[in-house]
């Protein structure tokens, strides 16, 4: 971390419509925090500064994934750099190397697993060197997801002894889309995925985000599929291709409390007997057209009121080898693609930038902060963490 920083934060990418929507959250809940808004054009960035009512004071830089001087510019003034500019792949990597080169924390909304790694490889030492935090997946993808294991495990540990070897996470509601981002996110990695076959090993690799390790066979999670556990029917949850690499990586952080043979699947839990298994087959076939035309495009977002009505809500069943069960929910309180995840990432930067006992590195969320950002997303993000 940057200790001599002019600024704690520097919201990149603020004219954007996430990007809006963070520094909002910024202007209304953390007016003392020592916060910056930036992106391409100062017109449009002091425009959106008066439009969210932050201070007329709010400091406003001008840089652009373009101009990788105006980054290294931008990452010398603050203790943290939080970008919602996406996909990272086609505008995150200048900034993650200028972070790691700088010694400032980096946090995004990432959900490119094969860029991931290729951030991995290329920057960990530096960032290790120089004291910089680079902390990927800090949304709706990966946050709930990874926090809630850790929080059905620490339960685990209290009932069993000791953490268990098998979780599986459960979409149990949602009302809500995902971000045009995401979509954008997507239709990248398909393009890299067609010029560069190691992109497309990583993105089948559920461990593509721990280097030098392997664990066990997972579950593929492709298919409508009845889960005994919970006597229901499940279908694939199209953010499971990320939250289960982060959730591997954050157990591998961590020195592999959950085991060396942990296994971790998610899937969307759609009911019981032929009704549920009709609804899985739906919203099977609905997560297959995700990457069609005609959702929202990059810097396009639902309206306050569908924002606002939005919510989610996650089960975690960790199971013990003699099948005795830890059940524990996550839910949100906002739709997860823009009103959660905006909150979610700015309190997570805030919270980042408190722990600075941390070291540097390339991080997930709750590896790095755990029970404290679990803490601090009940008391200012609408999450709730719950054992049932």
């Amino acid at each position: 971390m940057n200790p001599s920083a002019e600024f704690d934060v520097v919201v990149h990418g603020a004219t954007g419509f996430t990007g809006r929507l963070v520094a909002e959250h910024f202007a209304k809940h953390h007016p003392e925090a020592k916060w910056a808004m930036s992106g391409r054009g100062a017109d449009k960035l002091a425009a959106v500064r008066d439009e969210i009512g932050a201070a007329p004071g709010t400091p406003l830089i001008v840089a652009d994934a373009d101009d990788p001087a105006s980054l290294r510019a931008m990452v010398a003034r603050t203790k943290a750099v939080l970008t919602t500019v996406g996909p990272y792949q086609l505008y995150g990597s200048d900034l993650v190397a200028a972070c790691a080169e700088a010694g400032t924390d980096y946090l995004d909304l990432c959900g490119e697993p094969a860029w991931m790694r290729q951030m991995i490889d290329a920057h960990e030492a530096a960032a290790k060197a120089s004291g910089a935090r680079i902390v990927f997946s800090c949304g709706f993808d990966s946050i709930p997801f990874e926090l809630g294991v850790w929080f059905a495990q620490q339960e685990a540990a209290r009932r069993f002894g000791a953490p268990v070897a098998r979780v599986k996470g459960r979409v149990r509601a949602m009302r809500g889309g995902f971000s045009g981002g995401t979509a954008a996110s997507l239709k990248a990695t398909m393009a890299a995925a067609a010029r560069d076959p190691r992109v497309l090993e990583h993105l089948k690799d559920p461990f593509a985000l721990t280097p030098d390790f392997a664990g066990p066979k997972q579950p593929h999670g492709a298919a409508v599929a009845h889960d005994d556990d919970l006597d229901a029917w499940t279908a694939p949850f199209v953010m499971a291709a990320i939250n289960t690499r982060n959730v591997h990586r954050s157990n591998w952080l961590m020195g592999q409390p959950y085991g060396a043979d942990f296994v971790y699947d998610e899937m969307v839990l759609t009911g019981s007997g032929e009704a549920g298994e009709s609804a899985a087959r739906i919203v099977a076939a609905a997560n297959a057209a995700m990457g069609a035309e005609g959702g929202p495009k990059p810097g396009e977002g639902p309206s306050k009121a569908e924002r606002e009505a939005g919510f989610y809500d996650l089960l975690f069943v960790a199971i013990a080898e003699d099948g005795r069960q830890v059940r524990a929910s996550v839910k949100g309180d906002k739709d997860p693609g823009y009103g959660s995840t905006s909150k979610m990432i700015a309190e997570t930067a805030l919270c980042l930038v408190d722990t600075p006992e941390v070291a540097g590195g390339i991080w997930t969320p709750g590896a790095a902060l755990r029970g404290k950002l679990v803490e601090r997303l009940q008391a200012a993000a609408g999450l709730k963490f719950a054992v049932e």
